[in-house]
């Protein structure tokens, strides 16, 4: 069995929740899964760059595109329940160094 097949396997027709799916690693991980034929949740802020990565696949059309903020449990919580996901990935981050000295509670 190859490794793509193997992946198929796990991925296929499964309800996929990923965060920070606006963002250039969570782009791809969704690309990845739409390729492997999961439905994906995407929940992230507004794509962080124009042009973005998410933009450029096209992604929007293909996923159930969620604008929200991890910070806001209420929402977050709403939105697993409703979609009820078999697997997630967690990528929603603040990813540079400097503005998480600046706001550390913004940064977890």
């Amino acid at each position: 069995m190859t490794s793509s097949n193997l992946f198929n396997e796990i991925f296929k027709d499964k309800t996929i929740f990923v965060t920070g799916h606006t963002g250039f690693i969570g782009s791809w991980l969704t690309e990845w899964l739409c390729e492997l034929g999961a439905n994906v949740i995407g929940y992230s802020l507004e794509p962080p760059t124009v042009p973005s990565l998410f933009d450029t696949l096209g992604l929007e059309k293909r996923i159930t595109h969620i604008i929200g903020d991890i910070n806001d449990s209420k929402n977050l919580q709403d939105v697993i329940e409703k979609h009820s996901p078999e697997i997630a990935f967690h990528l929603a981050a603040q990813p540079l160094v400097k503005t998480s000295y600046d706001a550390p509670q913004e940064t977890i």
